[in-house]
Order: C-alpha cells, then structure tokens, then sequence
C-alpha cells in the first residue's frame, strides 16, 4: 500500500491540510508532508499519533473498503485476515469485519531488525501477548523484557510501550489490544 497516497486521500476527505493535521496530531507540517510524499516510512507509533489527529484507526486506513455488517462470520480462514505492514512488521488482523469490535486481535511477525519505533507510544485500553516463536524485546515505561516462546505478556496501554527484535530470528506472536485500534 502507498502510506503518503492513502493518508493524502484519508486528510482531504476530512476536509483537513496538511497544517491543521499536524496541529492536530502534535506533529510538525512537514512530518505530514514528508509521509505523503513517501520520503519517509513512519514508524507504527508514529502513523497512530498522525492518524488521531483525523480521528482513523489503523484498520481504516489500511482498509479501503467498507466491511459487510449484513454475515457475521464466527470462524475465520487466512483468506479472511486484513494483512498489513508497517517498518517490516507485519500483522494479520482476525475478525477485521466484525461489527463494534472492542478488542483487536492480531498475529504478528517481527522480522530480525523490526521495530515500532524509537518513541515509545501509549493509548487506552490494555494490551496482551503470547510469543510462538522467535524472541520479542519489550519495553514498558522504560524496563527492558525479553520474551522468548511460551511467555505473553499483558499490561495497561497507557503506559509507554514499544517493541523491537534485536535478535537474528523472526518472532511470532499473537496479540490483543484493547480498545479495537486496527
């Protein structure tokens, strides 16, 4: 997907510019200009701070089209998931469709290198995991975890979060968040 395009799109439709997105997501005009241009690649934390300056979920904008609320489906197949990626992560959203979500919850592959950004992010809500495989480094208000296979993790979102791979293998988890922000 082209990040600049769509968040072009996505302001317009708000009716906003580029200056007062910024304003509004506490960002500078040319953070804005820049993503739109795609000469940068804004890290998951720092699209989310953008994207509450619309108000947008990731989910919305990653997916362009308007979900079908007429079949709840209770089981989903791969086939079903929302796949996105963001720096190099990347998320398999189950149950994108479902109506009033109030949680998100994800598959997530992390890449040796993947990051969610140098600046640590905070939202609502309560956040869970469990590793599969791999190695997750998670930092939460400044202390440094490594999980490894068999651990999760499970905390309040409004404390400073991020994660990274620092290691040489992918890290498979799955996740859960709440509110339902993708």
């Amino acid at each position: 997907m082209d990040v600049g395009s769509r968040l072009r799109e996505i302001r317009a439709q708000a009716g906003l510019s580029q200056r007062e997105l910024a304003k509004r997501a506490g960002v500078t005009n040319s953070t804005i200009s820049m993503i739109e241009k795609n000469s940068v690649s804004p890290s998951v934390s720092s699209l989310k701070k953008v994207l509450s300056g619309i108000p947008i979920s990731l989910l919305e904008f990653f997916d362009s089209e308007e979900a079908s609320k007429t079949d709840i489906p209770v089981v989903y197949t791969a086939d079903e998931f929302l796949d996105s990626s963001v720096d190099q992560i990347d998320w398999k959203l189950i149950g994108k469709g479902f109506p009033n979500r109030a949680m998100t919850m994800l598959v997530e592959c992390f890449p040796p290198g993947a990051d969610t950004g140098e600046e640590p992010y905070t939202h609502e809500g309560e956040e869970a995991g469990y590793v599969i495989s791999g190695k997750i480094e998670l930092t939460v208000d400044g202390e440094v975890y490594v999980l490894e296979p068999g651990q999760g993790y499970y905390f309040e979102s409004t404390r400073q979060h991020r994660f990274r791979n620092p290691f040489d293998e992918e890290c498979r988890l799955v996740s859960a968040t709440t509110p339902a922000n993708f």
